[in-house]
């Protein structure tokens, strides 16, 4: 497995290839989720760049930005399988932002004005900030990310868009575990008892899934919110129907409109966000 630093170095190596390169950004603390994605890139391209950095701009509080775990010797282990095509890349903070550490500012219409974009506000244009850096310094044919990010997703793929960077963007389904609590670095920071609680999560959303066209829509959401909070310490920030295109909020079902129920939750001050393509 070969491994980058400087984005100067990694360049380099690419400039006298043409190969098919793939791309899956990451944050580090790699899981089975992450392989699925790296193992669906393997399977299209003849190197992928699995990236590891923990990005600032992203974060709105400074102690979720340190607490994140890292954990580089693990990730190294879980690509291992896939060695023979992996390039891992390890930025510094200096080689993406030579200058000041800020984000630039994008216009992403109403994608960011709900949910994620709302309780975080300046978190999608520092995703797309370092995203547009890295399909620049690497100039990949696809990027691969996960469903599970809906919202981000929608958001880089809208980011190429206006750039014309000409790299196909590449939506993978969410890996869960046993319980259908969706895998994520930040499970790490769960109990065990959190976690079994977290299978609730999952198993509403397919109910909201199976009656959101036979029922009112706030009935149904109390209902949903009611089950998931009830006896497991769980808080939520917000459960929406959302038009998959616009991520504005819905309140009644209409039919040519594809949907999306997305939820963001808190346990023990852990904060995670699931959702189902409906």
């Amino acid at each position: 497995m070969l491994t980058f630093k400087a984005s100067g170095e990694i360049r380099a190596y690419f400039k006298s290839k043409s190969e098919r390169i793939g791309l899956v950004p990451t944050m580090g603390a790699l899981h089975y989720g992450h392989l699925s994605l790296v193992r669906k890139a393997c399977a299209e391209n003849d190197y992928v760049v699995v990236s590891v950095y923990i990005n600032p701009t992203q974060f709105n509080h400074q102690i979720d930005f340190e607490s994140y775990p890292s954990n580089p010797s693990s990730d190294m282990a879980l690509l291992n399988p896939f060695s023979d095509k992996i390039i891992f890349y390890t930025p510094d903070h200096k080689d993406l932002y030579p200058g000041e550490i800020q984000s630039n500012s994008y216009d992403f219409g109403s994608i960011t004005a709900h949910m994620e974009g709302l309780f975080r506000p300046s978190h999608f244009n520092g995703v797309a900030t370092i995203v547009e850096k890295l399909l620049n310094i690497i100039n990949p044919q696809k990027i691969f990310l996960g469903e599970k990010d809906l919202q981000q997703l929608m958001i880089i793929k809208n980011l190429v868009m206006q750039k014309n960077i000409l790299t196909e963007v590449i939506g993978c389904p969410t890996i869960r575990e046993e319980n259908g609590l969706a895998k994520s670095s930040r499970n790490q920071h769960l109990s065990k008892i959190d976690r079994e609680r977290c299978g609730v999560i999952y198993k509403q959303l397919i109910d909201f899934k199976n009656l959101y066209k036979k029922m009112n829509l706030n009935d149904l959401k109390n209902q949903i919110i009611t089950s998931i909070t009830n006896g497991n310490k769980i808080k939520i920030e917000y459960l929406e129907l959302v038009n998959i295109d616009t991520f504005e909020s819905v309140e009644a079902y209409h039919k040519n409109i594809k949907y999306a129920v997305c939820i963001a939750v808190t346990i023990s001050n852990v904060r995670l966000i699931d959702n189902i393509i409906l």
